[in-house]
C-alpha cells in the first residue's frame, strides 16, 4: 500500500510536521524517524563556501524542499512541489478544508489544485505570476533552483504587479511555499534569519564563553533565565536541574588523549563521563570522583565535516576582557569567524607558534569525506578544532 503525504497548511507557521523556526538538527531527526514516508533526503549547501555560515537546503524527493538559514540553521521556508506526483500522493488541507485530495480512482487522473480553488478559500490578491498571501504563496511555474528558487520566487513571484498575466481561473498551482511573515505582515528576504517564534522555545539562542570559567547559556524565549555552567563548580546534578536529563550519558573508553591531560589517574587514564546534550550542541565531561564539570565542548555543526548533524549548532561567542571598568560590551569573536581571527583574539600580540595536533575522524567513523582531517589547536584554557578551510568546528573549554 502506498503511503500518503497528508499535510495541513499553516501560513507563516508551517506545513504538516514541519514548523518554521525548527532547527536543522531537529528536522533531520524527524526525517530519521519517518523513513517510510521520506526514504530519500538530499542535503545541499555551497561546498565551495569557506565560511561556516551558509544556507542549507533539504530536498525530500519528490515533494518537499526545506530551506534553513545560514547563521542559526533554522527552517526558513517550506516548498511543496509536484502536487500531482503519485509517489506518494499528496493531500493538502487548510483549516480542515481539503484543497487537494490524494484519493482518486485508478481509471481517472488526479484532480489538480487550481487558481479558483485558492481564491475560493483565501480570497483576492494582487495580480502577478503567483497568488501571494501573508505567509504562503501559490505558484504556477515548475520549481526553480532547489524547488524554492531565489528570494523573489519565495515572495510568491508577485513582484511584477500589474504585469499582463492572463487571468485563468483554471490555471494549475504547481508549488506552495510557506515562509515567515514579518510583524508588519510583509514577507522578508528568503535568506534572512527567522524571527523568534514558538518552535524555538527551549533551545539555545546564544552561548557566551568565558575562558577559564565556563559558559553562559541563553535560551529562547528571550525572557528565559540564563544558565551559567562553571568548570570545577557546576555539578552533574546542577546540569540535570538546569538543562534536564542528557540525551546520552557516555562513559569514557577511549584514553588516547589522556596523555595530554592534567587530570590523569595513577594508571595513566583520565576518569570521567560525558553528558551529551545533542539538542543543544553541547557536551560536558564530568569527573567520576567529584561529579563536577571538567570540560565543556561546544559544536558548530558545519556541513561537510565529519561531525555534521551529530549535534545541533551551538551559537557560541568567546568573550574577551573588557577594555575598562565602564565597558559594558566586552569584545567577542563568534563561531562564524575564521580561525586566524579567533586565534589572534585569544593569543593577543604573541607571535609564538601555536601547537596543534592532527585528527582524522574517519579512522573511527568509517566515513568518506573530501576533507576529513582537522587540527586540534591548544591555547590557554581552550582547544579549537579547525578544518583545512580554517573553520572552527568545535571548541573545548578546560
Amino acid at each position: 500500500m502506498v503511503s500518503t503525504l497528508d499535510v495541513d497548511l499553516r501560513p507563516g507557521l508551517g506545513l504538516g510536521m514541519f514548523e518554521i523556526g525548527t532547527s536543522l538538527w531537529s528536522v533531520i531527526d524527524i526525517l530519521r524517524h519517518n523513513t517510510t514516508l521520506f526514504p530519500r533526503v538530499e542535503i545541499k549547501y555551497d561546498a565551495a563556501a569557506d565560511s561556516a555560515l551558509c544556507p542549507v537546503l533539504l530536498h525530500i524527493n519528490p515533494h518537499l524542499d526545506l530551506l534553513f538559514t545560514a547563521h542559526h540553521q533554522r527552517l526558513r521556508a517550506i516548498a511543496l512541489r509536484r502536487l500531482t506526483d503519485p509517489s506518494p500522493p499528496v493531500t493538502l488541507t487548510y483549516k480542515d478544508v481539503v484543497l487537494l485530495s490524494a484519493l482518486s480512482s485508478t481509471s481517472t487522473p488526479r484532480e489538480m489544485l487550481k487558481r479558483s480553488d485558492v481564491s475560493k478559500h483565501f480570497g483576492p490578491t494582487y495580480p502577478g505570476e503567483g497568488l501571494q498571501y501573508p505567509g504562503v504563496s501559490f505558484l504556477f511555474e515548475e520549481d526553480g533552483v532547489g524547488g524554492i528558487g531565489g528570494s523573489e520566487a519565495l515572495k510568491g513571484g508577485a513582484t511584477n504587479i500589474g504585469s499582463p498575466v492572463r487571468e485563468d481561473r483554471y490555471r494549475e498551482v504547481k508549488r506552495v511555499v510557506v515562509s515567515q511573515t514579518g510583524s508588519d505582515g510583509v514577507e522578508s528576504d528568503a535568506l534572512d534569519e527567522v524571527a523568534e517564534c514558538e518552535s524555538m522555545a527551549g533551545s539555545i539562542r546564544q552561548a557566551v564563553v568565558k575562558v577559564h570559567d565556563g559558559v553562559i547559556l541563553h535560551f529562547y524565549p528571550t525572557t528565559s533565565r540564563p544558565v551559567h555552567v562553571r568548570i570545577g563548580v557546576t555539578s552533574a546534578q546542577d546540569l540535570t536541574c538546569d538543562l534536564g536529563a542528557p540525551l546520552r550519558t557516555y562513559y569514557k573508553e577511549d584514553d588516547r588523549m589522556a596523555i595530554h591531560s592534567r587530570n590523569r589517574t595513577p594508571d595513566g587514564t583520565e576518569d570521567g563521563y560525558f553528558y551529551n546534550y545533542f539538542q543543544f550542541g553541547v557536551d560536558f565531561l564530568i569527573s567520576a570522583s567529584t561529579h563536577l564539570v571538567q570540560k565543556i565542548i561546544l559544536h558548530t555543526n558545519i556541513p561537510g565535516t565529519p561531525m555534521f548533524q551529530r549535534y545541533q549548532r551551538c551559537p557560541w561567542e568567546i568573550e574577551g576582557a573588557p577594555e575598562d571598568e565602564e565597558d559594558d560590551a566586552p569584545p567577542r569573536v563568534k563561531f562564524g569567524d575564521k580561525f586566524d581571527i579567533i586565534s589572534r583574539f585569544l593569543n593577543g600580540a604573541s607571535r609564538e607558534q601555536v601547537p596543534s595536533m592532527q585528527l582524522d575522524r574517519t579512522e573511527d567513523e568509517r566515513l568518506t569525506l573530501p576533507s576529513s582531517t582537522t587540527r586540534l589547536v591548544g591555547l590557554d584554557g581552550i582547544v579549537l578544532e579547525v578544518t583545512e578551510a580554517a573553520q572552527v568546528v568545535a571548541i573545548v573549554l578546560f
